[in-house]
């Protein structure tokens, strides 16, 4: 009997994942709260669902008989749709609730690396009272991250000594409506993300990524989900080593031993300073860009690793593509404060397809945006993702550009910088200035 995967989620991780499954041997099916043309494509079916409604996602899963549950975005994750899916007899590959709060809950995330002694993390406090938090930083000798516990989708997080003042911070503190905040010391580095592959203990970690969470070229402006990313032809970014790769797995595999029973990804983010991999946070889900660049380059069947975790079977060794992945977003205008919401765009998927030479590809991912009747029309979020696949960094940018160019960026904004040469010169030098060489 051929495997029935349903893909909860609609944006360009969640089309990342379907287009890894979709030469699998599964029938595919997809339930979003916006119609994401790309995973409907792929997809036997594609259902318009309430992504956080365990009832309505259970629902569904029983109506095409679903085998395996892929929950792609964290808010499900925190809505406790693994949970009700498991409780329902299927299958769910994503964390329940209680083991999510590995990211939904970043007071909950430091508490628990310092109570099991995961490596990397960073000195913090936890506050519910606002007056207590800006005493705090007033005492506190150094720049300090100014989190709210829960969810904010990578917006969040305001940086005293690089985004904010410490009076700004101060003011953030009490102007939030977040009824919990962490404080913690700033990092000071280059972040990094690894993502692993979790099922019955066993831990497999793919290629690392680096993401520009910035909005604007030269890492200016403020915090988005994620402008683009790029990884290189081997595990580690250019200005990484072999032991600052195995340090950060280190982590994860300490995590994963003290949450017992977790499955599905848990994605690492990283900043390696001069004493080597701090942990910023926990993600309990893929990246997002970060699938869309190691999910192309994974020649391992994504089938066959569901297929195990379900069946309590060792995890497969994962094999990745020696290729260098450049991925860049369109957004709409005025992303992330302000966006332009309901704008049509036209989007050319065969001139980007019409860039692969045989020793280069091209990819297209769409993310959030709307497909009516009519056509595609943008959401308040990102809208589509190109991704340059080809042996080298370099190649990969100009893959990525190409592409873009063709599949029409017209009324919406990119970050052309990402994988360029000059910024990643920029990367390796602030490395060998924080380690002295």
């Amino acid at each position: 009997m051929r495997e029935h995967v349903l893909l909860i989620g609609g944006g360009g991780r969640e089309h990342a994942i379907a287009r890894a499954l979709a030469d699998s041997e599964c029938e595919l099916y997809a339930c979003a709260g916006n119609r994401n043309p790309g995973i409907a494509g792929l997809a036997a079916d594609f259902e318009s669902v309430t992504e956080t409604d365990p009832e309505a996602v259970v629902a569904y899963a029983e109506e095409v008989d679903a085998t395996i549950a892929v929950v792609g975005p964290e808010a499900p994750l925190a809505a406790g749709v693994a949970d009700a899916l498991e409780a329902a007899g299927v299958y769910a590959f994503g964390p329940r609730e209680a083991e999510a709060r590995i990211e939904t809950d970043k007071a909950f995330q430091r508490r628990f690396m310092l109570e099991h002694g995961v490596p990397g993390c960073p000195e913090f406090r936890t506050f519910d009272d606002p007056e207590a938090a800006c005493a705090f930083v007033d005492e506190y000798d150094g720049d300090l991250a100014i989190k709210p516990a829960g969810l904010t989708g990578g917006k969040g997080v305001k940086v005293i000594g690089d985004q904010v003042t410490a009076e700004e911070g101060k003011a953030y503190i009490r102007d939030s409506d977040h009824d919990r905040l962490v404080l913690e010391e700033r990092l000071v580095g280059e972040e990094f993300t690894i993502q692993a592959f979790v099922a019955n203990g066993d831990v497999r970690t793919a290629p690392a990524v680096q993401d520009h969470k910035r909005a604007y070229e030269g890492d200016e402006g403020p915090n988005t989900g994620g402008m683009g990313s790029y990884s290189d032809a081997g595990r580690e970014l250019p200005f990484m080593t072999e032991d600052d790769y195995g340090a950060a797995v280190d982590v994860l595999e300490a995590t994963v031993d003290a949450l017992e029973g977790y499955k599905g990804i848990l994605y690492g983010q990283f900043m390696l300073t001069a004493d080597g991999p701090k942990v910023v946070e926990f993600n309990a889900r893929f990246g997002d860009p970060e699938a869309m660049n190691t999910l192309p380059v994974l020649e391992t069947d994504l089938l066959e690793v569901l297929v195990a975790a379900r069946d309590r079977e060792p995890l497969p060794e994962l094999s990745f593509a020696d290729r260098a992945t450049v991925c860049k977003y369109a957004v709409p205008a005025g992303y992330p404060t302000d966006p332009e919401a309901g704008a049509r765009v036209t989007v050319d998927e065969a001139a980007v397809a019409g860039v692969a030479d045989g020793t280069r590809d091209a990819l297209l991912y769409y993310a959030s945006v709307d497909e009516r009747e009519d056509g595609i029309y943008t959401t308040t979020s990102r809208s589509f993702a190109v991704v340059g696949v080809a042996d080298s960094i370099a190649d990969a940018e100009a893959v990525a550009e190409d592409a873009l160019a063709l599949a029409g960026e017209e009324g919406l904004r990119v970050r052309h910088d990402i994988g360029t040469e000059a910024l990643l010169q920029r990367r390796i030098d602030h490395v060998d200035r924080l380690r002295g060489d």
